[in-house]
């Protein structure tokens, strides 16, 4: 994508449609940088920003709510209150309960809706919301439904064999449940892990408790009767009887404001390397949006907006530029922990149509390791750890400074290595 002209201007206010990670993120940088504006944060969750990658170590009891808690530098919170307009021509705001609000910079921190697969029986009958036993986990208040519900289970089945679904799926085992995961995909994880780290993983869920059902579709959740508990029926007929249900299938943007606002709007909320979006001194980061035609919906490059977009709007860094992210996938809580970024989910048909691709793997079955480098031409451009991360700081780093690596690659692997 082109740059647009450089919207950036002195502002005494700075609006944030959004209160979680993102913009929590970006109004603490803000000010420590030096940013002098006064920032508002709008937030339609009543709670005040908080780290919803660790849900489910709140689920656990690993964490409570109040640990999970982000700093905001003094940024002012507007909580429980939805914005439902932006009028970028104005520079206003209109929130749920009709004040408007102005301002001078405006900031898109919208985040994500869970998606809802196409599977028969979510929902009430009525469509008003998910039905009983039946959840997503999005936020904390999602959390504490679930955390209630659990705590009467005895079996669940988790719905999406991803990041989050091996997440939850991993803490409702540790509280106790037997649980099954019905992925679609032909492995766990398929965009961040290959089938080997993805077999070793399954091996790991296995002795937890976690049985994995890969390349299997459901298209039910089937309420119990009075001889049949409640089960989530799969695309082949068999049925898997559950207590309770997680969907855990992506997110999908939240763009309605932008999009009624006249911005441009394509799966996410369209910026350039400035974090800029279509109208002048608007800007948006994190979830919500798209750039170089691509939707993160991770927690990683949504920081790095945050960052780009604060040290260009404080004026610490007005260049500053946000040239796209090698997204890192990470569980390091528990048994179980694995770290994948870059292109080592590539199966062995797409290393051999690249031969300037080299692979190094490592397993060790004793101990239940996995791990794998990706080298393209002498430069790290992927990585996979499974059950021992002392590496994955070092890695990331070289992946990141794109050098071109000694023959000798084997010391990647080691504690400190990377760095020396």
């Amino acid at each position: 994508m082109n740059e647009r002209p450089n919207h950036d201007l002195i502002a005494r206010h700075i609006a944030v449609v959004g209160a979680g990670m993102a913009a929590a993120r970006f109004a603490e940088r803000y000010r420590a940088l030096g940013g002098t504006a006064r920032i508002t944060l709008y937030g339609a969750e009543a709670r005040a920003p908080y780290n919803r990658v660790l849900l489910a170590d709140v689920l656990t009891g690993r964490y409570d709510a109040e640990s999970i808690a982000l700093p905001t530098g003094d940024a002012q919170l507007r909580l429980g209150i939805e914005a439902v307009a932006v009028d970028p021509g104005a520079r206003t705001l209109t929130l749920a309960d009709g004040r408007r609000e102005d301002w001078d910079q405006l900031v898109l921190a919208t985040g994500a809706n869970p998606l809802l697969p196409p599977v028969r029986g979510l929902r009430r009958p009525d469509g008003a919301g998910l039905r009983d036993g039946v959840h997503a986990l999005r936020t904390l208040a999602d959390c504490a439904r679930l955390a209630e519900d659990a705590g009467r289970a005895r079996r669940a089945v988790v719905i999406g064999g991803g990041v989050l679904g091996v997440s939850v799926a991993r803490a409702l085992a540790a509280i106790g449940l037997t649980v099954e995961i019905v992925h679609q995909g032909p492995h766990l994880i398929e965009r961040q892990l290959d089938a080997e780290a993805a077999a070793a993983l399954r091996a790991g869920l296995r002795g937890l408790g976690v049985e994995v059902y890969p390349a299997n579709r459901a298209r039910a959740v089937v309420e119990g009767s009075a001889t049949d508990g409640a089960a989530v029926e799969l695309a082949n007929g068999y049925r898997l009887s559950t207590d309770l249900t997680v969907l855990a299938c992506g997110v999908r943007p939240r763009t309605a404001l932008a999009h009624a606002a006249g911005l441009d709007v394509g799966a996410g909320v369209v910026v350039d390397d400035t974090l800029a979006t279509s109208e002048p001194h608007v800007y948006a980061i994190g979830d919500c949006t798209q750039h170089r035609g691509t939707v993160h919906g991770l927690s990683g490059p949504a920081w790095e907006q945050a960052d780009v977009l604060a040290a260009r709007l404080s004026g610490a860094d007005p260049d500053a530029l946000y040239r796209g992210a090698r997204p890192l996938a990470r569980l390091s809580a528990g048994p179980l922990e694995y770290a994948a970024f870059g292109d080592a989910h590539l199966d062995d048909a797409d290393q051999a149509a690249d031969p300037g691709l080299d692979v190094l793997r490592l397993t060790d079955a004793t101990r239940g390791t996995y791990k794998k480098l990706m080298l393209r031409d002498g430069r790290l451009v992927g990585a996979i750890l499974l059950g021992d991360l002392a590496t994955v700081g070092d890695l990331a780093l070289a992946c990141e400074r794109d050098d071109l690596l000694s023959d000798r690659p084997l010391h990647l692997l080691t504690p400190y290595g990377a760095s020396r």
